[in-house]
Formats: C-alpha cells, sequence, structure tokens
C-alpha cells in the first residue's frame, strides 16, 4: 500500500509542480476533486494568496491547490513547504494568508497573532491527517519494502534515539523480531535539523508511551540531543535514510516509499502504520482544553491508546489563520480555502494524493465552526 501512496505523491509532485504557485484549471484537478467552475460562497476570488509551513502537507496541499483552483481560477496560490517554525514565524510577520503547522500554536505565538489579525488572535485547526512512519535502511538485510516491517515498543525506540542501543542486532530488538536475520550493523538516528512539528509529534509519541524514565527531554520543536545526524524538512530525513544502510528515522507517512517501517507495540500486538490505525486514535482522542483562544480546535492524542488495530504515531497537522484580516480579499480567500480544505471533497482528495486519514464528520463540523467564524465584509 505504502509504494502505491508514494507513487500517487510523486505523481502529484511532478504533475502539479507548476500548480504549487499558481492555481490549476479544472481540467487537470486530482483524483477526488471537482471540475466546478463555482466557489461554495458564490463570491470569486482574483490575486495571489501564499501559505506557508509544514513540509508533511505538501503533497496533500498541491492537491488541494490544483482542486481549488478548478473552483476559483484566478486565484493564484503559493505555498512554501519551509517547515512547521518557519511557517508560523512567517505568519506572525503578516508575509503570508495563513502557515500550516505540525504542531499547534504556542501561548505566545497565540498572544503575538494580535499585531497580524487586527487585535484578534489567530486560530488553529487541524486539517491533515498522518500516521509519522519510522523508517529504517536495512535494505542488505531484506528488511526494506512497503510490507517489510521490524516490532518495537515504546521504550525500544526511546533507546534507539538516544543513543542506548547503537547494534540493529541488539537484544531488545531481538526479543521482539525473533524470526528476523538481524545484521550487527551499527545504528544511525537520522532526525529533523529544523523546527520541526513532526518531531514534536514524534517526540510526544515516546515520551507519552516510553516514559520519563526512558526519555528525559522536553518535547518541542527542536530535536533535544545530539544523536545522530539532521536532515532538513521532511524530504531531508527521507533522502539521508535512503541514502545509508543502518539508518533510523521518522517523517510522514506518504514519503516512506520502500523503506523498512516499525510496527510499534500497542497492547500486547504490534501494529504497522496505516491511515485507518491513525485515524482511530484521532477520534478516540480529546481536545486539548490547555490550547487557550477563541475558535482553536487541538487534538490532544492519546499515544497510550491499547486501542485494537490503532497506530498511534499520528501527526495532526494544522492551518493557522486569522479571525480578522486587514485586507477583506484575503481575508474571503482564508475562509473559502479552508473550508474546502476541510470538505468532504478536500479530505478524500488528500487522502488520494496523499495517504492521509481524512477527518470524521464530527471533528469537520467543529473545524468549519471556528472557519465560519473568519470576517469577509
Amino acid at each position: 500500500m505504502r509504494k502505491n501512496l508514494l507513487l500517487r505523491s510523486m505523481a502529484v509532485v511532478s504533475g502539479l509542480a507548476m500548480m504549487a504557485s499558481l492555481a490549476a484549471c479544472g481540467d487537470n484537478a486530482p483524483a477526488g476533486s471537482s471540475s466546478s467552475s463555482s466557489s461554495a460562497s458564490g463570491t470569486q476570488l482574483s490575486g495571489e494568496f501564499s501559505g506557508a509551513g509544514a513540509s508533511s502537507q505538501k503533497s496533500a496541499v498541491d492537491a488541494w491547490i490544483a482542486g481549488f483552483g478548478a473552483k476559483q481560477p484566478n486565484a493564484k496560490i503559493a505555498y512554501d513547504p519551509s517547515g512547521s517554525g518557519a511557517g508560523v514565524s512567517t505568519f506572525l510577520t503578516g508575509a503570508t494568508v495563513w502557515a500550516g503547522s505540525d504542531a499547534p500554536l504556542e501561548a505566545d505565538q497565540v498572544e503575538q497573532s494580535k499585531s497580524v489579525c487586527e487585535g484578534k488572535t489567530a486560530f488553529d485547526v487541524p486539517v491533515y491527517i498522518s500516521p509519522i512512519a519510522i523508517v529504517y535502511n536495512l535494505k542488505s538485510a531484506g528488511l526494506n519494502g512497503t510490507d517489510k516491517h521490524l516490532n518495537m515498543d515504546a521504550a525500544t525506540l526511546a533507546k534507539i534515539f538516544d543513543g542506548k542501543i547503537t547494534k540493529w542486532n541488539d537484544p531488545a530488538i531481538a526479543k521482539q523480531n525473533p524470526d528476523a536475520k538481524l545484521p550487527s550493523t551499527d545504528i544511525t538516528v537520522v532526525h529533523r535539523s529544523d523546527k520541526s512539528g513532526t518531531t514534536k509529534n514524534f517526540l510526544s509519541y515516546i515520551k507519552d508511551a516510553a516514559g520519563d524514565s526512558n526519555w528525559k527531554y522536553e518535547v518541542g520543536e527542536n530535536w533535544p540531543n545530539n544523536v545522530g545526524q539532521g536532515g532538513k524538512g521532511t524530504s531531508g530525513v527521507i533522502s539521508t535514510v535512503n541514502q545509508a544502510e543502518g539508518t533510523i528515522g521518522y517523517a510522514d507517512a506518504s514519503q516512506a516509499g520502500d523503506l523498512g517501517t516499525v510496527a510499534v507495540k500497542v497492547g500486547e500486538k504490534y501494529v504497522p502504520y496505516s491511515a485507518e490505525a491513525a485515524a482511530k486514535v484521532v477520534d478516540a482522542s480529546p481536545k486539548d482544553d490547555t490550547a487557550k483562544g477563541d475558535n482553536r480546535v487541538v487534538i490532544k492524542l492519546d499515544h497510550k491508546t491499547t486501542e485494537d488495530g490503532a497506530y498511534p504515531v499520528v501527526l495532526v497537522s494544522y492551518d493557522v489563520a486569522c479571525p480578522t484580516y486587514k485586507d477583506a480579499n484575503k481575508a474571503e480567500f482564508a475562509k473559502q480555502w479552508l473550508s474546502y480544505v476541510v470538505s468532504d471533497e478536500g479530505q478524500q482528495t488528500a487522502a488520494t494524493n496523499a495517504g492521509s486519514a481524512p477527518m470524521s464528520d464530527t471533528l469537520r463540523a467543529q473545524v468549519q465552526k471556528s472557519i465560519d467564524a473568519i470576517q469577509t465584509k
């Protein structure tokens, strides 16, 4: 299944590359999009609109730009996949209409947003739900491939990424994989070198599931120790893992390609990633009531779930927008764009082209209520 997702993602990147900066015309809309020439609200848009942020969203955003462009052919849309931290920082300068972020806003960012949101605070809503694949390269050992998995519990993963387990045939790994022919190859950890919401999501799972005794670091968007080597963005991590055997890293699952992946222990079973398994965790997780600010919808993922078939290493990626914009044209775009992205059509487009998990109707209704709060007049 993962190989098909990669092929679809590659197709989106190559076939829609020009659409990443220009709105596509209806004839080139990706699978799952509509060729309708009118917007949901009936207001036609014209102008240039830019966003920046999470590289994990790139394949989905490329497809969304094409689908939205079929409805609004005069809207020219650009998205810079600069990473979550950079994207939010750019948004807070007023240079972009929206930001994509794999981590919810921090309290100081919410407060800072008043300067670009006409005195009101920005809000963040989930738009893209995807498993985070823990990828490795053990090609010579025959352990790579779309159907190849090594079983690991959270404690083992914590020790690997903290440099305490350094060989692939370590007893902790071998015990959970009795049928695998594990090599004595050194383990090389690969992590994000940039400020990344994917890092924060991955480490949140490690911290919650492995416990403080196995992971002593605070959870944040920056990699916390000196173990391994960094790669910039999702593509940088995947490229680095592909370049050398013995590597292990983490990335949005749509980019896992032919690398091997870890099946994580949930309850008494080991679960490989899938969109369906990720959706189970999100639907079962509550909203984070510590996220203060109007119209914010932040999910508090249950990383300790024991639900059968759930995959708890999940990325919930958000879009950040203002409830009020100085430019009414930008406000109208933000409202229409986000409404399209979270619509059933938009979510299915992302699922088809990026392998993400469509949000549930219940979550969509909560998110749309926040989007409806954007003032367009």
